[in-house]
């Protein structure tokens, strides 16, 4: 659980600092923060995570 949110704050930061250099729009971002949202309610979900955490605890191990 404390990787989906540091993922989240990250994604998060990654967005702001997109919208304030205007390198994406404001409704571009509603677009992905909403597919975001939808995507997790599906079963897509599961694998995401695990391939989250494979990336992760591939970067840990180097």
């Amino acid at each position: 659980m404390a990787v989906t949110v540091s993922l989240v704050a990250l994604f998060g930061l990654v967005l702001f600092f997109l919208l304030r250099s205007k390198s994406l729009g404001y409704g571009a971002a509603f677009i992905a923060a909403g597919f975001g949202f939808f995507l997790a309610s599906t079963g897509a979900a599961g694998p995401i995570n695990q391939l989250a955490t494979a990336v992760i605890d591939a970067i840990q191990q180097v």
